[in-house]
């Protein structure tokens, strides 16, 4: 019969394998890649995710493998035109080489401090070497190409690959911004201002051309008027001449009638005449001709 010491011993055998079992084992994930340690001194680097066996006494780091994002706090920035700039970056970054990774930095937080000190340097020294027009509008992909070929050389000896570095804004301060735009809006208004004064000048030029036009034409109309009226007038005489010609008695009875039609009408000037005065000779005698002129009947 087996005593109950000989029970205890192979339970804590029993536990001691499972623990020892344990220890020896770890897992690494997809996303990770993980540092082997014995006595604090790198042995292995794992990548391979799964299950792994390592001696009890060694421990293990796992570091991440996936792209991580930097955030760089705004910067000012001087252009080679003296204009400040004010740039908001941030980059992306993948532990390539794990064990000078740890070796170097040790961890994402001390690599993400040594990063952005890095990311400030190669900012000032590509944007520091162009002028505000170039990094506003002009080429800024190939300025943020530049910008991410030195930080990942720089960055290569903490085992640090630098994937993407981009530059989320670039603007002038906010007083230079002020400044600015009130010269931009004096330089509209400026030109505004020519634009109008420019438009009054060429509209007087048309009225005044109008204007010279209109009294062009009226002149002619007026000088083609009167030649006609003139035409008009001396027909009127001509035809007045000839029927005086044919008829002298009739024409000076049709003046008469003319005469009394327009001298005496209703409410117009009045006339103090003898009623034997020539005007109303055609009132006493039908044929117009006075009593001096009617011959005598024998």
């Amino acid at each position: 019969m087996r005593s109950p010491v000989t029970g205890i011993v192979v339970l804590l055998a029993a536990l001691l394998v499972v623990i020892v079992g344990y220890m020896s084992l770890f897992t690494v994930q997809q996303t990770e890649q993980t540092i082997v340690l014995q006595f604090g001194k790198p042995v292995d680097v794992v990548t391979d995710p799964g299950l792994h066996f390592k001696a009890p006494w060694n421990s293990v780091i796992n570091i991440d493998k996936r792209i991580l994002d930097l955030e760089n706090p705004s910067q000012e920035v001087i252009a080679s035109d003296q204009k400040r700039l004010v740039v908001d970056a941030f980059a992306r970054y993948r532990i390539k080489d794990a064990l000078r990774f740890y070796q170097s930095v040790g961890s994402i937080q001390a690599a993400n401090l040594q990063l952005t000190s890095l990311l400030n340097a190669a900012l000032r020294r590509v944007l520091g070497e162009v002028t505000f027009i170039t990094v506003v509008r002009d080429e800024r992909e190939k300025l943020m190409g530049r910008i991410r070929e030195q930080l990942d050389r720089e960055a290569g000896g903490y085992g640090i690959e630098v994937v993407d570095v981009r530059i989320r804004r670039a603007d002038l301060p906010e007083q230079n911004s002020q400044a600015v735009y009130d010269r931009m809006k004096s330089e509209r208004q400026r030109e505004a201002a020519e634009f109008r004064a420019q438009g009054a000048q060429k509209a007087q030029e048309i009225r005044s051309k109008a204007d010279r036009d209109v009294t062009v034409i009226i002149a002619d109309a007026n000088s083609q008027a009167e030649q006609t009226r003139g035409v008009g007038d001396a027909e009127r005489n001509r035809l007045f001449a000839e029927a005086y010609g044919k008829d002298p008695d009739f024409f000076a009875f049709y003046r008469s009638m003319t005469a009394y039609e327009n001298g005496l009408k209703k409410d117009d000037t009045r006339y103090l005449l003898r009623p034997d005065s020539d005007f109303f000779r055609y009132f006493g005698n039908p044929s117009g001709k006075t009593a001096t002129e009617t011959p005598a009947k024998p």
